[in-house]
Parts: structure tokens; sequence; C-alpha cells
């Protein structure tokens, strides 16, 4: 049976999906006005073998992560840039994309973005309005009103007053109470905004999320995730906007996965500290820097440093030198290490000991490499199925081996996506971008050549 840590009653709980065979999750996205960091990179990768496993024990899973692109700080950003906060977005998607694809993640089923659901946004927070949960502010913002949601506060396990203590929360004129929190913020002028009852503006963060998770995947639903700096405030009031809203309960299982801390630092640009993914991969290989992350269970806070990418690197190195230049079965009888593989990962996807149970196969494949063929040929096929479950020892053992520092171009994986998005710009007749991606990959060393039949690449 599957256990999942439920951050919402803070145990691990045996998983009932609410319809059977099915399970449907929400994860929070990123806001998109620059490159993703690390801590990106932490949540994305969990959240990706989460979905693996999920769907390897049998479930049709829906897994819904967002795209918040109507944001101050893209708007901020966007102006500071001199371009259009679309423009923006668009580009930073692209990257978005671009970085996840080389870490080895699969992508979501679905990717909502914020300014494709104005309508929903604006429908919730009039249903909100209409109940008493909201209400018009003085200076033309909509508010929550806190304290007509009688368990705000229960995901955190803190009462409204002991939420405030310490928490950084703007006290506003207009607010009848400092914990009610903005629902649908009024446009300055030259401000990208849409209309609505209450005049022109963009919404708040909280409310889209609650739009975007409940028009996906109905009122109530199995999973919500999303990284530890999310619990309080976005998290609570998203409880606490979808249950009054709707008159039901919102999500059955809330799943945090840890943070990402600098040589034991917090994150921080102030503080020199602060790395994208973009960084991380110009000196190291994307699989070592997914198996740092899978290396830990993801609920515990990974130490980011040039020793633990090293140290991950080495151990990569021992999977991949264990296959190099062995055959693998194409069919295989799993063995105990399925077994203990499933349990750990069974157990609130612990990647951890999951991991361990890949270096003991190894030990036995290496044994069995010099004794039995047909053996060695057994443990390489399971070793490589249990490791696709964390996405990991995807490349050839020998290019890897060569390139485990240094990462060495685009994957095949990321170019035929730029191929597919340029393909789709075309069409689209988009083609300012489609150019724009033909640069991208020459820069490369990627040449591309249309014909009749589609476009097939090269390098040069």
């Amino acid at each position: 049976m599957l256990k999942i840590y439920n951050t919402l009653t803070g145990k691990k709980e045996i998983f009932t999906p609410i319809e059977e065979g099915k399970v449907g999750m929400y994860v929070c996205g990123n806001t998109v006005y620059d490159y993703c960091h690390i801590g990106h990179a932490r949540a994305m990768i969990s959240f990706d073998v989460i979905s693996r496993f999920i769907r390897h024990l049998g479930y049709e899973l829906n897994y819904v992560r967002n795209i918040t692109d109507v944001d101050d700080k893209i708007i901020k950003r966007a102006e500071e840039n001199n371009e259009s906060t679309q423009a923006l977005t668009e580009r930073m998607i692209a990257a978005q994309r671009e970085d996840e694809l080389r870490l080895g993640n699969k992508m979501p089923d679905r990717e909502p973005k914020a300014t494709e659901f104005m309508q929903e946004i604006i429908d919730m927070i009039q249903v909100l309005i209409d109940k008493g949960f909201a209400y018009h502010g003085a200076s033309g913002d909509v508010y929550y009103r806190t304290e007509a949601f009688k368990d705000y506060g229960k995901l955190n396990n803190r009462k409204l007053e002991d939420m405030l203590a310490g928490a950084r929360i703007d006290v506003e004129a207009a607010k009848e109470h400092p914990a009610d929190f903005v629902l649908w913020k009024q446009a300055k002028e030259g401000e990208v905004s849409w209309a609505s009852p209450w005049g022109a503006g963009r919404p708040g963060w909280h409310i889209e999320c609650s739009a975007m998770s409940t028009n996906c995947l109905g009122s109530h639903f199995d999973i919500h995730g999303g990284g530890p700096d999310l619990k309080f405030p976005h998290h609570e009031n998203e409880i606490a906007q979808s249950e009054a809203a709707t008159g039901k309960d919102y999500v059955n299982y809330w799943v945090h996965c840890g943070a990402v801390r600098v040589n034991n630092e917090k994150m921080s640009k102030s503080l020199g500290n602060f790395f994208t993914v973009r960084d991380v991969l110009e000196k190291y290989n994307p699989e070592v820097v997914r198996y740092l992350m899978v290396s830990s269970q993801y609920r515990s806070a990974i130490d980011y440093s040039d020793q633990s990418l090293n140290e991950a690197k080495v151990a990569l190195e021992r999977l991949y030198t264990a296959l190099r230049g062995q055959a693998a079965a194409d069919r295989y009888e799993p063995t105990r290490f399925t077994e203990r593989f499933e349990a750990a990962m069974k157990d609130d996807f612990n990647t951890a000991v999951a991991v361990s149970v890949l270096f003991e196969l190894v030990r036995e494949l290496n044994k069995a490499k010099a004794e039995d063929a047909n053996q060695a040929e057994q443990l390489a096929a399971e070793l490589l199925v249990l490791a696709d479950l964390l996405g990991l020892l995807k490349q050839d053992p020998e290019y890897f081996l060569q390139n485990s520092t240094v990462s060495q171009g685009l994957t095949e994986d990321v170019i035929q996506a730029l191929i597919d998005e340029r393909t789709q710009a075309r069409k689209d007749k988009n083609f300012a971008r489609s150019d724009e991606i033909r640069d991208e990959l020459a820069a490369q060393g990627i040449e591309l050549l249309d014909s009749r039949e589609g476009t097939t690449w090269t390098r040069s």
C-alpha cells in the first residue's frame, strides 16, 4: 500500500484515491519572470518522480502544474527589460521547458496559464463576494475575508492570530483585518489588465491556483503539491478560497518537498549563492544534478555545493560503470531488488532508500558479470527499469562516463522539443519565434534541415 505524508494531518497516511484507479494531482508551478533556479529544480524533479511512481502502480494520473504568467514581479521585470509581459513570459516558459527536459523530467499532462483562466478567476471571486467571504475595498481592490472562514489555519495547524505574529503582511486601510488578502488588484495606468465587475485589474496570486486547480481537476481532488515556502500563506489561502467557494473539501493529501540550501545557508541573491539551473549545467551533466535531487527523500532539505555535486557524480559513475559494455535482457524476472525498491517508494516515495537498493543491485550485477552472463543481462535490465522510475541511467554509459562533469551541448530530447515548438510556431505564422529557435540551435551547433516530410537535424 502506498503511504504519503500529509502536511494537513502531519502524518503518513495510506493513500486512497477519490475515484478508484484514478488520481488527480495539482502542483504549484513557477512565476515565469526569470530563469529556473535549483530550488525550482528540486520541486520539479520531486513531483516528476512522484508522478512516475504513481503511474507505475497502475493509477491513471492527471498531473496538472500551473504557470503564473501575470504578477507584480513579471510586470516589473518586463518594464525593466522594455518588453511586453507576454514576450517575457513566453521566453521564460520556453527556457523552463528546456531546463526540465535537460534534467530528464517528463512534462505534466496539463500546464494551465493564469491568463487563460481569467473568466474562471473572476467567476470564483464573484461567488466569494456573494457568499460573504470577500468584499470590494475602498482602495478598489477585492479582498478575501479571512475571519469568515472558520477553518483558516488548518494546513499549518495554527490560529489566525498566531500566524500573523512575525509574518510579513501588508496592512492597508482598505482591509477589514490585517490577514485579509487580495483577490483582485486594481490596475495602475499602463499595466496589463482585464475587465471585471470591480474595474480593470488582474488577479491576486492565490486565487489563480484555486480557479485553475478546481477547473482542471474538480472541486475536490487527491493531491496538491508544492515547495516548502508555499504552505503559508499561499496554500492556506488556497484552501480558504476553494472551500468557501465550492462548499466542499478541497484536497485530500497535501505534499511539500524540502528546501535547497547552499553550503548550509538559505539561497539568496543578496548572499551571492543563487544559482540557476543553467548556471549549474554549465559545469555538470544534467543527470548528476538529478541524482543529487533524488538521492535524498523528497521532504528532506538538500545542501547544494560543489562537494555534494561531485559526490553525486562519483556515485552515478558507479552505476554507469556497471552497465558499461553490458547487454541488458529484453525481458527479466523481477527479483528481491524490485520488491525492496517498490517498498521504499511506497513508503512516502523514499528515493534515498530506493537509490541504496540500486547500489545493492549493482554489486550483484558486477558479481554476475564474472560468473553468469545470462543473470548479468537480467540484472542489467532490472537496474535500468528501476532507475527509470527515478529518471536515472538514461544516457549511453560510455557517453556519460566521458561527459559527467561538463555538459556537452543540448540533449536530443531538448533539440526535438525545440523543433516541435518551431513547427508549431510556423503553423501559427509566428515566423519571428521560428527564426529565433533556428538561430538558438545554430548557436549550439545544430543545423536544421526542412523538407516536406518534416524537419531533421545534424550536429555541425
